[in-house]
């Protein structure tokens, strides 16, 4: 995939797998797939733009009911990228593995060549604050008991 200048690999699962078969099944039935043919398009021509996914996005996040709070920007589709990162986070912290020695393998995920660039979309929400906080104090506890005694 290409955006912003960049080339991606983009992995994913099965069922996103099986969603572009199907598309790829549209395509091929009116003949031929070209090579060089865009796989997501609306004229057979030209890929769907960044603006058209955008649009598309905000559209649906109205219909189905995604708000957000005063004073905060409302859901765009960039925003996927935040929550798939801080939901690796979580989970890694609550599956007991160590974030920090995976940060580069969300990083390459993202298509980021330094995960300070993935820093980017790691953002602080109460959850992940709160399962950074348990460890933490796990960690600290046998130092604060020696302490005490």
């Amino acid at each position: 995939m290409q955006g912003r200048g960049k080339r991606r690999l983009i992995p994913h699962g099965p069922r996103i797998g099986a969603l572009i078969d199907q598309q790829l099944e549209r395509r091929t039935s009116d003949g031929p797939l070209d090579d060089q043919a865009p796989l997501f398009t609306f004229n057979g021509r030209t890929s769907i733009s960044r603006q058209s996914a955008s649009l598309t996005f905000s559209q649906l996040a109205r219909m189905l009911g995604f708000t957000a709070p005063a004073g905060v920007c409302a859901p765009r589709l960039h925003s996927l990228r935040h929550s798939f990162a801080v939901g690796c986070l979580l989970r890694w912290y609550r599956q007991g593995l160590d974030p920090t020695a995976r940060l580069h393998q969300l990083s390459t995920f993202m298509g980021h060549v330094d995960p300070v660039s993935t820093a980017v979309y790691l953002t602080i929400t109460p959850a992940l604050l709160q399962e950074a906080n348990q460890r933490f104090e796990a960690f600290a506890e046998p130092a604060w008991t020696a302490v005490r005694r």
